[in-house]
């Protein structure tokens, strides 16, 4: 997530600016609400449902962990971001860190889902003697592990300290444009690491083009694009060689089924990392500009918000993929929200014949009375 950065002339926030404020500050606490409600209700549903306790969800678990975070954390991050305060630089620098840290865990999550479910469909008679709990846990530990050290980078140096030092010290005392705090009633500050809290005043853009997002992010989206389509392709393949045997019933039957199921559940992980990449691309090549294009004019503030608002969006997407198209999540789903929603799953033939059965009882008893008094 990247704010973008004031000018130092621009004036106080106009009316046209602080509705605009307003309104993304809204739609934001919207998102996070959202956020945490839907991923806790991923979380909760794999804990408590034995038949969603599988390898893939355990790292579906990690993603609605990430998901969760951003709720709890990123968001009221941005939103705080948005107004502007002072604070020592390398807290604000953590504080960016924090975004990417957890974007980072997202994307390896979808990487190692892609990876499982690739292991399942090519290898399916060694996959659960390459792929256990215990295995999946360790590595979702080592994940975690390396998107903490990949997000903290900036920490250890590549940041914009060198520059807003330098800026602050000139003899001539003029306003770095990385320094936005200076201003006639902070000019006798005794520290030059005091910054308004903006992404870009803090972190270097090279760092978040060139390493974050070509290396840690399109890199893994690229890896898994083409693992899903290796999916795709294998399971057709599978198909072809099954669907001219007949292979309808029985043993054969049950295998037919699991690969039908097997490639509606990859399609649906693969809709999930599809809408990633549509909701994050838009605010990376926004970051890519005074990168690339140094003397281009800065993008709107509103179309800065809209992105980074578009980016935690993805972070309510996911519970809503997983209720529409994978149907153990929607019956989990429905038996935690409430008994409403059974009806819409095949529950209503069963509440009927129960029903049904309590009536012939009910009668069948009437009856018996009936016969005993005439007796």
């Amino acid at each position: 997530m990247i704010q973008w950065t004031p000018s130092p002339s621009v004036p106080a926030m106009d009316t046209a600016a602080r509705a605009v404020l307003t309104v993304y500050i809204t739609v934001e606490v919207l998102l996070a609400l959202l956020t945490v409600a839907g991923n806790l209700l991923v979380i909760w549903a794999v804990a408590s449902n034995p038949r969603l306790k599988s390898i893939t969800n355990y790292f579906i678990v990690s993603l609605a962990v990430a998901d969760v975070t951003v709720g709890l954390l990123v968001i009221p991050f941005a939103i705080t971001i948005s107004v502007g305060f002072h604070m020592e630089f390398h807290g604000c620098l953590f504080l960016a860190c924090l975004v990417l840290v957890v974007t980072q865990i997202s994307v390896f999550s979808l990487l190692a889902i892609a990876v499982d479910r690739y292991l399942a469909i090519r290898l399916p008679l060694r996959y659960g003697a390459l792929v256990n709990g215990a295995q999946a846990k360790k590595v979702m530990a080592l994940l975690w592990a390396l998107a903490i050290f990949l997000g903290m980078i900036p920490l250890f140096g590549w940041n914009n300290l060198h520059a807003i030092e330098s800026g602050c010290k000139e003899p001539n005392n003029e306003v770095s444009p990385l320094d936005v705090t200076q201003s006639p009633a902070n000019e006798m500050r005794t520290s030059c690491r005091t910054v308004t809290c903006y992404f870009e005043v803090v972190v270097d853009m090279n760092y978040m083009v060139y390493f974050n997002f070509f290396g840690c992010i399109l890199l893994p989206l690229v890896c898994m694009m083409f693992l899903y389509i290796s999916i795709y392709n294998v399971a057709c393949k599978q198909l072809r060689q099954m669907l001219p045997k007949g292979v309808g019933r029985g043993n054969g039957g049950k295998t037919l089924a699991c690969l039908l199921k097997e490639i509606h559940a990859a399609k649906s992980l693969a809709l999930i990392v599809g809408l990633f990449a549509l909701c994050w691309l838009p605010l990376h090549i926004l970051n890519c500009l005074p990168v690339f294009c140094p003397g281009c004019p800065r993008p709107p503030i509103w179309l800065m918000y809209l992105a980074i608002a578009f980016s935690h969006a993805n972070s309510v997407l996911n519970p809503v993929i997983y209720a529409f198209r994978l149907r153990e999540f929607r019956r989990a789903f429905c038996v935690l929200v409430g008994k409403a929603c059974w009806l819409r799953e095949g529950y209503r033939d069963e509440l009927t014949r129960v029903s049904t059965m309590r009536s012939m009882s009910r009668e069948t008893s009437i009856a018996m009375l009936s016969t005993s008094r005439d007796t």
